[in-house]
């Protein structure tokens, strides 16, 4: 292949990953008076279960947990009217095993467990398949879901 062929096919690679590394945001530390923007919690009291969804423009929401986080992803438009999905930069879950960040559109939910969140029945957050059928069988999980099985009709039964 050609040295014009070779720069040519990294031009068009380049172009096409940049924007989408350009618009993923950092998790932000939640502050010690961010409230939960479903509920109202204090966050920073559940520093295991903490969820956040960063926007394009820097700003966030958290959450008391990723159901909160789903319950908002869901219907944006009721919990921050100025903001639509496509505003959306990165959403984070806390891991349940390392009590860190992990993307959100990433992670394995294990639903139905014998482990309350701060608000009772709460989707427990992996970054791998593997932990969260250990936890599952372990804690009695009902499923393990990836984030787009997380619709609606999924959080309502587990509320």
């Amino acid at each position: 292949m050609s040295f014009a062929k070779i720069f040519l096919v990294f031009l068009i690679a380049a172009f096409t990953v940049a924007p989408a590394i350009a618009e993923e945001k950092e998790p932000v530390a939640p502050a010690s008076n961010d409230r939960c923007a479903v509920c109202g919690m204090f966050v920073a009291k559940y520093p295991a279960w903490t969820a956040e969804i960063v926007f394009k423009d820097g700003s966030y929401a958290v959450f008391d947990g990723a159901k909160d986080m789903f319950t908002y992803y869901h219907d944006v438009a009721k919990y921050g009217p100025s903001k639509k999905q496509s505003d959306i930069a990165s959403i984070y879950v806390t891991d349940y095993y390392t009590v860190s960040f992990i993307n959100a559109r990433k992670a394995w939910y294990v639903s139905g467990s014998d482990v309350p969140g701060p608000m009772g029945s709460e989707f427990v957050a992996f970054a791998t398949m593997s932990d969260a059928r250990e936890f599952r069988k372990d804690h009695k999980g009902k499923a393990v879901l990836k984030f787009d099985d997380i619709r609606p009709e999924v959080l309502k039964g587990l509320k």
